[in-house]
C-alpha cells in the first residue's frame, strides 16, 4: 500500500485532466486497482443531495402490496415445480404491512408445490432484514439458526441474523428441493440470502457467479468539493464458513449461462426425482 500511495503520490498527469466527470473515471480505476475492489468509484456530482432514508409510503397496505407484486413473478411449472422471481427484497417493515396480501396472492399458491427455483437472476436490491424472512421459510422454526453476522462500520456495531421462529403462512419446509438461479448481475442482499442457504445445505445454487456487491453502500463527499466516492460500509460474515461472499460473489454449485440456468434447474430437480426408482430398480 505504502509504494501504491508513492507512485500515486508521484503522478502528477492526472492535474491536466481539466474535464471533472473524465478526472472522477481515471481516479476510479486508480482506486479500483489499488484496493483490487470494484465496488469502489469515485464520481463527479455537482448539486448532489444526499437521499433520505426512505419510509413506507401512506397509501392503503392493499395498493402497496399489488407494486410489490409487479416485481415477482409466480408460476407453477410442469411437474409440481414452483417457480418464484424476485427484483427486490422487501424488508421486515414492508412484509409487516403487507405480508398477508403476499402469502394469500403469491406464496399460497406455490406452497402445496414439491420442488421450488427462487430466480435471483436480476435482484440487485433489497433490505437487510428481509434476509432472515426468506431464510426461515426454509428452514425449521426450532432451533433458532444464526444466519449471518453483518459489521456496521458507520455504527461500529455488528448485527446478527437469526431465524425467526414465527412467520406469516406456513414454512416450505426443509425435505423439498430447493434451486436458486444467479447470475453475474445478482448483487448485494440476494447474494448473501443465497450464500446462507447454500451454506446451511437448504439449496443449490445454479448458473453464474455472482457480482460481489456488499448490503450497504455509501457515498462520501470528497473535501469541499462536487467529487463523491462510492464505498461499502458495512461487511457479512458468514457464521459457517467464516468468510464473506462479498468481492469474491457466490459461486455457483453448478456453473451454467445464465440464460440456461432455469432449464438446468428443472432438469436437476426431475433427475433427483428419479433417483429413488432408479435405486430400488438396481437393487
Amino acid at each position: 500500500m505504502e509504494e501504491a500511495i508513492d507512485a500515486a503520490s508521484s503522478n502528477t498527469e492526472i492535474l491536466s485532466i481539466s474535464d471533472p466527470a473524465m478526472l472522477a473515471s481515471v481516479l476510479t480505476n486508480g482506486v479500483k486497482t489499488t484496493f483490487s475492489d470494484s465496488r469502489v468509484k469515485v464520481t463527479y456530482e455537482p448539486g448532489f443531495v444526499p437521499a433520505a432514508s426512505p419510509g413506507l409510503p401512506d397509501i392503503p397496505p392493499e395498493h402497496l402490496a399489488e407494486m410489490i407484486k409487479g416485481t415477482i413473478k409466480v408460476e407453477v411449472l410442469d411437474g409440481n415445480i414452483g417457480y418464484l422471481k424476485i427484483q427486490h427484497i422487501i424488508g421486515e417493515e414492508m412484509a409487516q404491512k403487507i405480508g398477508p396480501v403476499l402469502v394469500e396472492h403469491i406464496w399460497d399458491k406455490i406452497l402445496p408445490t414439491s420442488a421450488m427455483i427462487l430466480d435471483f437472476r436480476s435482484t440487485v436490491s433489497g433490505e437487510l432484514s428481509g434476509i432472515p424472512y426468506i431464510v426461515s421459510y426454509y428452514t425449521d422454526p426450532e432451533p433458532a439458526i444464526h444466519i449471518d453476522s453483518v459489521y456496521d462500520r458507520t455504527a461500529d456495531v455488528t448485527i446478527e441474523l437469526w431465524s425467526m421462529p414465527t412467520l406469516l403462512g406456513k414454512r416450505y419446509g426443509t425435505t423439498k428441493p430447493l434451486i436458486i438461479l444467479t447470475s453475474k448481475n445478482t448483487r448485494g442482499i440476494a447474494e448473501d440470502v443465497a450464500y446462507c442457504l447454500k451454506n446451511l445445505k437448504r439449496a443449490t445454487i445454479v448458473g453464474e457467479n455472482t457480482a460481489g456487491g456488499t448490503v450497504k453502500m455509501d457515498k462520501i463527499k470528497v473535501g469541499d468539493s462536487d467529487f463523491y466516492v462510492t464505498v461499502p460500509v458495512a461487511k457479512s460474515i458468514n457464521p459457517i464458513t467464516g468468510k464473506s461472499w462479498e468481492i469474491t460473489g457466490v459461486a455457483p454449485d453448478v456453473e451454467v449461462p445464465a440464460e440456461d440456468a432455469l432449464d438446468a434447474a428443472i432438469a436437476i430437480i426431475k433427475l433427483r426425482a428419479e433417483v429413488p426408482g432408479l435405486i430400488q430398480a438396481a437393487a
